[in-house]
């Protein structure tokens, strides 16, 4: 084969070859941008001929079909933002890659939506706007479909510009700004919408708590233990059998109530069998896991992987639970009004509507999870498997509750409550151990003033400090921005819908 020294030019045809090579290459690269939104479109598609072939023929089809298909990119859009709180501490505490997390979320979205989702839907459908004193179905549901328009644009803005609020306070300050602008003031039951409000608040706190307590406990038997290692053998099992048991008394009392009603006894019994099942199945897990380990810290993240990944399946079960309401409750109402039974509070949500919703999420976390995950998992506080279990754990055991009584929680509250929960303990028992060694150290050396040491500046002080004080403040602010703003464009796209379709 004839050579070419490296100073003379290519032939013409190498340099076309060349050529076409970057070509092909720059094309591949800007079809691989088109994948996820040819995908999420191909799903407003499906959705469209599923709710065609269930609304068709009736009355207010047409408002059906464009709910199903708003409520179908409203979910796309509540997956893939809040795939952050559900792994975004396994995957900022390297316990599970990317890809992994993103179908474990997935998995577990569908059946947590599809099983325990509908106590949380009824409350968007028919708790915030009092549908008794509603004096046009048609009306009505024009003033839904302009409220969850309203949601899913603001959800969308939010992903755009990578900030993390609230889906929650997006359909509910959309539900109450559409029912106020259709039907005034008094259509919106307040009690309710302040019992709403008040579990807003009280949720990151309760979150906070349940992380804080459990990392305590953790420090407290196994990571302050002189043999680490021994202790993780000890009490990881007992950890996973606990989460394993609950879960297990939870779905055969709240999550199978529409298919059985299962005796709280045979409900705990259950679960508890469960638990000593798996515990003794995973102390030989954690044992041969354990296996080699050196007895330091860095170890234990090796040992807490499992538990991690446990738990962050089930807050992705619990985030379906709750929050598939926000993404279909008003479409459920539409389609209650549209066949005359809205003031049939009591009529489960049609299943249809329910896959809808469940799939939805799903598709918005594995096409645009990724985007939100390092907001939560990585800046905020840094994150090992230990913390990230304890903030998984506290925030599906939060939301799973609430989710039972149908409070349409925030997730996003819930998690990152936790969150700044386990970074400001972090900051305090770190404190603490700073001023034992101090008081250790001042009594050990002899009293003499000249050489003590100045107080630590304020400088350096906040250079010590774990969580951003920056980011909570963000936070905080868009939080109390999204429920007026969202009442505001809902109330907006009604009045613009009037004066079009009414």
């Amino acid at each position: 084969m004839t050579q070419f020294p490296e100073n003379r030019k290519k032939p013409t045809l190498d340099k076309d070859l060349d050529k076409m090579t970057r070509v092909e290459e720059a094309v591949n690269h800007l079809g691989q941008r088109f994948v996820a939104p040819g995908a999420a479109l191909l799903f407003l598609v499906v959705t469209a001929l599923v709710a065609s072939s269930y609304a068709g023929g009736t009355p207010g089809a047409v408002i059906t079909l464009a709910a199903a298909i708003i409520g179908a990119y409203m979910a796309m859009n509540i997956g893939a933002k809040d795939v952050a709180n559900n792994v975004g501490p396994a995957v900022g505490s390297k316990a599970l890659p990317l890809t992994a997390a993103l179908i474990i979320a997935a998995i577990c979205e569908v059946f947590g939506a599809l099983i325990t989702g509908g106590n949380v839907v009824e409350t968007i459908a028919s708790g915030i706007v009092d549908v008794r004193t509603v004096p046009d179905p048609h009306v009505f549901a024009w003033a839904m479909l302009g409220a969850i328009l309203a949601a899913a644009l603001l959800v969308n803005l939010s992903n755009l510009l990578k900030a993390p609020i609230s889906t929650t306070h997006s359909i509910v300050g959309a539900v109450a700004g559409a029912g106020t602008a259709a039907f005034g003031v008094g259509a919106v039951d307040w009690a309710s919408l302040m019992g709403i409000a008040l579990t807003w608040v009280l949720t990151p706190f309760i979150s906070a708590f349940f992380a804080v307590a459990l990392l305590a406990f953790i420090n407290q038997v196994i990571i302050d233990r002189d043999d680490k290692i021994d202790a993780a053998r000890k009490w990881v099992p007992v950890l996973l059998g606990v989460m394993a048991g609950v879960m297990t008394a939870y779905l055969m009392r709240f999550g199978l109530h529409r298919v059985i009603d299962m005796p709280s006894g045979v409900s705990l019994a259950t679960g508890l069998a469960v638990g000593l099942i798996a515990w003794r199945l995973c102390i030989p897990l954690i044992r041969n896991q354990s296996e080699g380990l050196e007895n330091r810290n860095q170890s234990l993240r090796t040992l807490f992987q499992w538990p991690l990944i446990f738990a962050a399946a089930l807050m992705s079960f619990g985030h379906g639970a709750n929050d598939v309401s926000n993404a279909i409750g008003p479409v459920v109402a539409i389609v209650r009004a549209d066949y005359g039974n809205l003031n049939d509070v009591f009529a489960p949500a049609p299943q249809w509507v329910m896959l809808i919703g469940a799939f939805g999420l799903s598709c918005g976390i594995l096409l645009f999870g990724p985007r939100l995950i390092r907001l939560v998992g990585e800046q905020i506080t840094k994150l090992n498997p230990m913390r990230g279990f304890c903030v998984s754990t506290s925030t599906a055991l939060t939301v799973l509750t609430a989710s039972h009584f149908g409070m349409p929680v925030s997730t996003t509250h819930t998690a990152i409550g936790a969150v700044f929960g386990v970074g400001f303990f972090r900051e305090w028992y770190m404190a603490q151990g700073r001023k034992q060694q101090e008081a250790l150290r001042k009594s050990l050396a002899p009293a003499d003033p000249s050489t003590d040491e100045p107080d630590e500046n304020a400088s350096e002080t906040r250079r010590r400090y774990l969580v951003r004080r920056s980011h909570f403040m963000t936070i905080i602010a868009a939080w109390i921005i999204t429920l007026p703003a969202s009442a505001a464009l809902a109330a907006a796209l009604y009045a613009i819908i009037h004066l079009l379709f009414i």
